[in-house]
C-alpha cells in the first residue's frame, strides 16, 4: 500500500475510534483478521454462551469454529438444513446469549452504527438482550456519516448479500438499489445506534483490512 494511502486510512480510523469512544463505546483497533480473532477470544470467556449474528465478516475471521473448538456454547442460525422454525428458535437464543457478536453494515466517522435488516433479529440483539455486544468491522465499513452509511448499505452491501443468498430482488440482478417493493426485499428495518445503549455494554473492533460486504 502506498504510504499516502495508508496515512489517509489511518486518519479515518483514528477519527472513527475517537468518535466511538466519545459516544460511549469501548474500542479496539487490530491490523488483520488474524489479530481480530485473537482479540475476540481474549474478550469472550470460555464458559460464555455466544450468539452470532448473520455476518460474513464473522465467518471470514473463523470465529464460530474457534469458539466451538474451545468449548463455548454457540448459537448461530447460519447452518445448513435448518427448518424455518429451527432458525427462529436459534435467533431467540442469540437474543438471550451472554455475548452477542456481529458486524455493522456501516460505522460512521462521527461514531454511529448504521444497520439495515430484513428480519430484525440482528439489530434487536445489538440494542437490548445480551448484556455484552461486540461489533467487528473492516475498514470498508467506515463511512463519513449516516446518509453515506445508508447509501453504502443499499448500493454495496445489500446487492452483494441478496446475490449471495439467491434472493429475487432487483438489486441482486443490477447491483444497485431501486427501492423495490418485492416479497424478498432485504431492506426492511433500519437502525442507527447514536450512543451506547444504557443497559448494553458495546465494544467495537475495527480491523485494518476489508471484511464482509
Amino acid at each position: 500500500m502506498h504510504e499516502v494511502k495508508k496515512w489517509y486510512i489511518d486518519q479515518k480510523i483514528s477519527r472513527t475510534l475517537t468518535a466511538l469512544k466519545r459516544n460511549g463505546f469501548k474500542t479496539f483497533f487490530v491490523a488483520s483478521r488474524k489479530d481480530a480473532l485473537e482479540k475476540l477470544l481474549t474478550l469472550i470467556p470460555s464458559e460464555a454462551k455466544v450468539g452470532i449474528g448473520g455476518s460474513v465478516t464473522i465467518r471470514e475471521i473463523g470465529l464460530v469454529d474457534a469458539l466451538l473448538a474451545r468449548g463455548n456454547r454457540v448459537f448461530h442460525h447460519w447452518q445448513e438444513g435448518l427448518s424455518s422454525e429451527e432458525v427462529t428458535t436459534i435467533m431467540k437464543q442469540e437474543l438471550n446469549s451472554d455475548i452477542f457478536i456481529t458486524s455493522s453494515n456501516a460505522v460512521t466517522e462521527d461514531g454511529k452504527l448504521v444497520n439495515v435488516d430484513q428480519t430484525g433479529n440482528r439489530v434487536a440483539s445489538m440494542i437490548f438482550g445480551p448484556p455484552k455486544v461486540i461489533v467487528i468491522a473492516g475498514i470498508n465499513k467506515i463511512v463519513r456519516d449516516v446518509a453515506e452509511g445508508i447509501q453504502r448499505i443499499k448500493n454495496v452491501a445489500t446487492p452483494m448479500n441478496t446475490k449471495r443468498l439467491g434472493q429475487k430482488t432487483p438489486c441482486a440482478i443490477t447491483g444497485a438499489c431501486t427501492e423495490c417493493d418485492v416479497p424478498e426485499r432485504a431492506c426492511r428495518i433500519t437502525t442507527i445506534i447514536e450512543k451506547k445503549p444504557v443497559r448494553t455494554d458495546v465494544t467495537v473492533i475495527l480491523v485494518g483490512e476489508e471484511l464482509g460486504f
